[in-house]
């Protein structure tokens, strides 16, 4: 993984989408999933184009079951895009660094 992302848990996932306060795009994954692996690339390069705009974040949802159940997430990879701390859209599955842009941008607007 780059390091253009923050790394998010169960103890500061909350905290951490407050204090953040603009747009936060949010890929929950896991290291033994192959989509999730595929989506990584994408993820750094949407992270340097929205640059300004937008941050990055990824969860462990092996690790941080908590704040996975409390978003619901049942398949991964799931995006969800966070603004003003509130999620805004929402993406499950693998998908093109064009498709995604495009999802971003509409929620952006």
């Amino acid at each position: 993984m780059a390091e253009n992302h923050i790394v998010l848990s169960d103890d500061n996932f909350d905290d951490k989408i407050t204090e953040l306060k603009g747009n936060v795009l949010v890929d929950f994954w896991a290291p033994w999933c192959g989509p999730c692996r595929m989506l990584a690339p994408v993820i750094d390069e949407i992270a340097a184009d929205y640059d300004g705009q937008l941050v990055v974040a990824k969860v462990n949802t092996d690790e941080n079951q908590e704040i996975s159940s409390k978003y619901r997430i049942m398949s991964i990879p799931t995006l969800i895009l966070f603004k003003g701390g509130k999620p805004a859209e929402r993406m499950v599955g693998y998908m093109s660094k064009k498709d995604l842009k495009n999802k971003i941008d509409s929620a952006l607007q």
